[in-house]
């Protein structure tokens, strides 16, 4: 009774404005217990997971981006991909939503009690990278592997390492892909198109493979939207009557 300990001065003055029964007062203090430990437990899976921010469905500007289905949104937000262990890829241009959806998702799933771990695509290969260093490659590959969701955000973004010594991106990621097909879910966001995915993983073959297994079980997102980072620029621009810092960048 760990919450009771630390919240017994409020629970006092709530029993002494109150007076409630002793069936009833007993109800109260167990239901804030449970609820402090389910707060715990979701806190230390959002911890664990390693989302760096906490985005929810919510908070979306789904009209900003009209091409966005929200029904279809908010159908995925009920994570029933997860549980069905299919994939899930989004594609589209940088401030589209892509990560703000997939963070959503994966505080859904900490909320539900759902194994998850969230990484930026080229912050996923260094660590595995960095296993084959010091022989803790087999242990960070299953660390990977065993959640029932990992989000692998923002492919295409970041300098991937290319060393002649080493497997190449592409194959690194092929080997987590693998082990996780049809085992459990993966979800994606590339800034990149599919078709180049194999010159940024550095070989086109192998990330035919990693797309090929993510296709089989797999749902696809393309959002052609504007950038809602620019359009936040933009605003803050005008009010401070200044140019916009995006102004010359087509997008």
């Amino acid at each position: 009774m760990t919450h009771l300990l630390t919240d017994l001065d409020s629970l006092l003055d709530w029993s002494l404005r109150e007076r409630p029964a002793h069936a009833v007062f007993l109800e109260h203090v167990l239901g804030r217990e449970v609820a402090s430990k389910t707060e715990s437990r979701i806190e230390r899976r959002i911890h664990n997971s390693g989302l760096d921010e906490r985005k929810t469905l919510e908070a979306f500007d789904f009209d900003f981006q009209p091409t966005v289905d929200k029904s279809f949104i908010l159908e995925l937000g009920r994570l029933g991909f997860v549980q069905r262990r299919d994939d899930l890829v989004i594609t589209g241009q940088p401030g589209t939503g892509k990560s703000h959806f997939l963070k959503a998702f994966a505080l859904r799933a900490c909320q539900q009690g759902i194994r998850v771990r969230y990484a930026r695509c080229v912050d996923l290969l260094d660590d595995l990278h960095a296993g084959l260093a010091d022989n803790s490659y087999p242990r960070r590959l299953r660390a990977w592997t065993a959640p029932d969701l990992i989000i692998i955000d923002d492919v295409g973004l970041g300098q991937v390492r290319k060393r002649d010594d080493e497997p190449t991106a592409a194959h690194s990621l092929f080997n987590l892909i693998d082990r996780r097909h049809g085992r459990a879910s993966t979800a994606v966001t590339s800034n990149i198109k599919l078709s180049e995915w194999g010159k940024y993983l550095g070989d086109a073959t192998v990330a035919g493979a990693i797309l090929d297994r993510l296709a089989m079980h797999g749902i696809r997102l393309d959002i052609n939207g504007p950038s809602y980072r620019k359009h936040l620029a933009d605003e803050r621009a005008k009010n401070a009557g200044t140019p916009g810092l995006l102004d010359d960048i087509e997008t």
